[in-house]
C-alpha cells in the first residue's frame, strides 16, 4: 500500500514512528526573547493533557502576567518573559489552532502539510512534521516553536539539543486539545480568544452527546474506522473517543492506538458504520480508500457494505487534534446517526 497521496500522511508517518518507539508562541515592550530553561524554583504549570491548562484561563480578557513558566507534555519547564513574537509550527493541527488565536502576524513558519486556514499559503515553509528541516527553524529565530503528536520526543530532543525552543503537547482527548488551546492563550496573550474558539469546540460536544444520549446499548451502531489504507485506531486515542462521544461503538475498541487492520477480524465484527478518509488513495493502483474497502476478500458480507453505510470523512478535520476537531466529531455523529443529526 502507498500512502504517499494521502493527506493522512502525515499521521501515518507519525503512528509508524510511534510504534518504532515503543519497540526501541498584539504588541508588547520591546525587551529579549523568552527563554526556555529547567526551573525547579519558579512556579509551573503542566500541560499534562487532562483538565484546565491554567488556573483562571476562561476569564475573558484576562491577560497573562510575564514572566510566565510552564511545563510541556514531556515535562520541560519553559520561562516566557514576554509574549512571543516569533512562532513557529510543526504540526498542522497546532498552526490551525494558533491561527484560531488571531496570531497570524506571529506566526513565521509552518510544516509543509499545513493547509488551513488560508493565510497559512505565506508561511515560509521548514519541512516536513516527523523531519524538519532545522537550518530552516533556526534561520527564522523563533521565540517557541510549537508541536503536538507530530512529533517523537526523540525529534524534541533533537531539536531542543540543536537550541530550538520547542514546546510539545501529545493531546490524546478532545478535552486535552481544548486544555492545550487554553495553554496556546495563555503562553500568547490571547485568553479571550482562546475562550471564543474553546466555548464553541464544548458547545459542538454537548450538542453530539445530548443527540445521543437516549440511545440504548442495543440502538448503538457499530463502527469501524479506516484514516489511512489498512490503518485504524483503538482506544486511548482522540479519534476513538470522537467515534464513542457520537454514539458509536469502535469495533477496534478492544485494541490500543494506532495499528494496521486485521481484515478477517473486521469481518467477523460485522460493522453497522464504516467510516473512511475520503481523501486517501493508493497511487499504485490509483484506487480510492472506498473501492480498496469495498473490493477487499469477504466484505462483501459486512453489514455496513451490503447496506451501503459507507462515508467519507473530511480528512483533516478528523485527523487533526486542532480547533477544527469537534467539526469532525460533528461530521461523525452525521454519518453514524443521519436521523439525529438532521442537516
Amino acid at each position: 500500500m502507498n500512502f504517499n497521496s494521502s493527506p493522512f500522511r502525515w499521521l501515518s508517518s507519525i503512528v509508524m514512528a510511534a510504534m518504532l518507539s515503543t519497540m526501541l508562541a498584539a504588541c508588547a515592550p520591546t525587551q529579549p526573547a523568552p527563554t526556555t530553561e529547567q526551573s525547579a524554583t519558579e512556579s509551573s504549570e503542566t500541560s499534562n493533557n487532562s483538565a484546565a491548562s491554567s488556573n483562571g484561563s476562561k476569564a475573558t480578557g484576562e491577560q497573562t502576567t510575564y514572566p510566565l513558566t510552564i511545563k510541556d507534555a514531556t515535562g520541560y519547564a519553559f520561562t516566557f518573559k514576554e509574549e512571543p513574537k516569533r512562532i513557529v509550527s510543526i504540526s498542522p493541527a497546532e498552526t490551525e489552532a494558533l491561527f484560531a488565536l488571531g496570531l497570524d502576524q506571529q506566526i513565521v513558519g509552518v510544516s509543509e502539510y499545513d493547509n488551513y486556514p488560508e493565510a497559512v499559503k505565506t508561511k515560509a515553509r521548514i519541512g516536513g512534521v516527523s523531519k524538519p528541516d532545522v537550518e530552516a527553524v533556526v534561520a527564522l529565530r523563533p521565540d517557541v516553536v510549537f508541536t503536538g503528536i507530530s512529533s517523537s520526543e526523540a525529534l524534541v530532543k533533537e531539536l531542543r539539543a540543536a537550541g530550538i525552543p520547542i514546546f510539545k503537547t501529545t493531546p490524546k482527548t478532545i478535552d486535552d486539545v481544548i486544555s492545550n488551546i487554553e495553554l496556546y492563550g495563555k503562553i500568547t496573550n490571547h485568553q479571550a480568544e482562546a475562550q471564543q474558539v474553546t466555548d464553541h469546540m464544548r458547545q459542538q460536544v454537548k450538542m453530539v452527546t445530548d443527540a445521543v444520549a437516549s440511545l440504548t446499548p442495543e440502538q448503538k451502531k457499530k463502527v469501524y474506522i479506516e484514516f489511512s489504507p489498512g490503518w485504524t485506531v483503538g482506544k486511548g486515542e482522540f479519534m476513538d473517543e470522537m467515534i464513542t462521544l457520537a454514539g458509536g461503538i469502535n469495533i477496534a475498541g478492544d485494541t490500543t492506538g494506532w495499528h494496521e487492520i486485521n481484515e478477517e477480524a473486521i469481518v467477523a465484527a460485522n460493522p453497522d458504520v464504516i467510516l473512511y478518509s475520503k481523501g486517501s488513495m493508493d497511487t499504485k493502483t490509483n484506487q480510492t480508500l472506498d473501492q480498496i474497502i469495498r473490493a477487499r476478500s469477504g466484505w462483501n458480507k459486512i453489514k455496513a457494505i451490503q447496506n451501503n453505510q459507507l462515508f467519507g470523512l473530511d480528512d483533516d478535520l478528523v485527523s487533526r487534534p486542532g480547533p477544527r476537531v469537534t467539526d469532525g466529531l460533528v461530521e461523525i455523529a452525521h454519518a453514524i446517526y443521519p436521523n439525529l443529526f438532521k442537516q
